[in-house]
C-alpha cells in the first residue's frame, strides 16, 4: 500500500474516533470536540470514517446546520474525485494547484 492509502486509513480512524468520543462526551457531560474540528477531519479525507461514526452512534444526525455543512463537504469531495478520474478534469484541477 502507498503513502496515500496509509494517510486515508489514519485520518478515517481519527475521524471515526473523534465522532464517537464526542458522542460519549455529550452523554457524560465531558469537554466536547468542536464542530469545526469534526468537520475539519472530514475535510482532510476522513468523511467516510465520520459518516460511519455518525450512523453507528447516531451523533450529529439531527443538527441541520451540521448536516448541511457535512453533506456539502462530501459533495465537493465527490466532484473533485470524479474530476480527478478524467484527464480533462485533472487538467482543470491542476489549474488551481
Amino acid at each position: 500500500m502507498g503513502t496515500i492509502a496509509y494517510y486515508l486509513i489514519a485520518v478515517n480512524l481519527a475521524a471515526f474516533a473523534a465522532y464517537v468520543c464526542d458522542k460519549h462526551f455529550a452523554e457524560t457531560g465531558g469537554r466536547r470536540i468542536s464542530e469545526s474540528t469534526l468537520l475539519g477531519l472530514a475535510l482532510v479525507g476522513g468523511s467516510p470514517g465520520a459518516w460511519a461514526a455518525m450512523r453507528l452512534v447516531r451523533h450529529k444526525t439531527r443538527k441541520a446546520s451540521f448536516q448541511t455543512c457535512f453533506r456539502a463537504l462530501v459533495a465537493v469531495q465527490a466532484v473533485i474525485l470524479f474530476a480527478a478520474s478524467t484527464e480533462r478534469g485533472r487538467a482543470f484541477l491542476m489549474a488551481f494547484a
